[in-house]
């Protein structure tokens, strides 16, 4: 199953307005995210992140709702299952 999650930017790694990435934290898993279509995102910021593109910008207290609703579905593990595989 595909879905958008939630991460919090740590790093701002390029700031090019065509392809803008940053470092973004998802529970402790950190990856590499284009944040083209959210230009007003900043580092400590939350975004929702759908196949490696941030999409919107959203607030921690939502961020870590969606977070709780993943744990419960057991989605947190899938995602870092696929991660540990990735290695």
């Amino acid at each position: 199953m595909c879905l958008a999650i939630p991460g919090k930017i740590e790093e701002i790694l390029s700031d090019d307005p065509i392809m803008r990435t940053g470092r973004v934290n998802f529970g402790g898993i950190r990856k590499e995210v284009n944040l083209s279509c959210v230009p007003e995102a900043r580092e400590g910021d939350y975004v929702i992140v759908h196949v490696g593109m941030a999409i919107s910008r959203l607030d921690e207290e939502e961020a870590q709702r969606v977070f709780e609703y993943l744990r419960e579905m057991d989605e947190l593990e899938e995602i870092e299952a696929g991660e540990d595989s990735r290695k």
